[in-house]
């Protein structure tokens, strides 16, 4: 796992980025989006980049990590329609080659396996957004997850209920389920790209980086990757232990200092 500590949100965002043009610079590539506040800063500066003349999604295709039950994808709060205000109205991604789970499947098991299948068929997802949440969770993937956990239902947290309640108006409008990536099906992704910023998100990021791997943290999962990088602002680093050396090892990295001189 490489640790990249960034001096504020602006600068997470901007290295995000950076690496995200490594993989759409290319011929074709799948990418696998994140839905959530932290994302929506990177986001933004792809949009921009693209905007610029700088970047071309158009060959490319994306897989979302999670998506409502019981939420046609053109619902307005859909996760899908989420990624389309955030980013893929505003890029030439075709919207056909943008994939999220069957949240209207009367069998949400099969749709959890046809969407797994989806991926693997598109030839896997090479690089993998993702957030992550004050108690260490990915996607839906609440602590207690299996680590080996496929795409599947899950019941939403109470208190994930309540914090989504003000787009819906009310909590009793707000879904329950929700169908999402698993662990196992995340980190078959060739790169995992976790983005933290603020305070509150640091111990998650300790436990993430420097705690054991354990299914009280799923984000845990992340130490087993063979390519797993983290970006964070200093405030999500304040309670890494080695954070020194994650500087030294960034700062001594050809590999990034090509990346940011291109």
């Amino acid at each position: 796992m490489e640790v990249i500590i960034c001096p504020d949100a602006e600068a997470v965002a901007r290295t995000a980025a950076d690496l995200f043009a490594t993989y759409i610079t290319r011929d074709t590539c799948t990418l696998g989006l994140a839905t959530g506040s932290t994302p929506v800063a990177t986001y933004k500066e792809l949009i921009r980049r693209y905007e610029a003349g700088e970047l071309s999604f158009k060959n490319h295709q994306a897989f979302l990590l999670d998506e409502y039950v019981g939420l046609d994808r053109d619902h307005e709060q859909s996760y899908y329609r989420t990624i389309r205000r955030e980013l893929t109205s505003h890029i030439d991604i075709d919207d056909n080659r943008v994939h999220s789970p069957n949240g209207m499947s009367e069998n949400p098991s099969e749709a959890g396996r046809a969407y797994d299948d989806a991926i693997k068929e598109a030839g896997g997802i090479d690089l993998q957004l993702l957030g992550i949440g004050t108690d260490g969770h990915i996607g839906f993937n609440e602590p207690g997850s299996s680590l080996v956990s496929r795409t599947r239902l899950k019941t939403l947290h109470p208190q994930t209920i309540k914090d989504n309640a003000r787009f819906f108006g009310s909590p009793e409008d707000v879904p329950i389920h929700v169908l999402t990536q698993g662990l196992g099906t995340i980190s078959e992704a060739r790169h995992l790209l976790l983005l933290a910023t603020g305070e509150g998100k640091a111990q998650a990021i300790a436990d993430t980086v420097e705690g054991p791997v354990a299914a009280v943290c799923p984000a845990s999962i992340l130490q087993l990757h063979p390519h797993a990088t983290v970006i964070v602002d200093e405030a999500a680093a304040s309670k890494l232990k080695l954070a020194r050396y994650y500087r030294y090892a960034y700062d001594n990295k050809p590999e990034w200092q090509q990346i940011q001189k291109a």
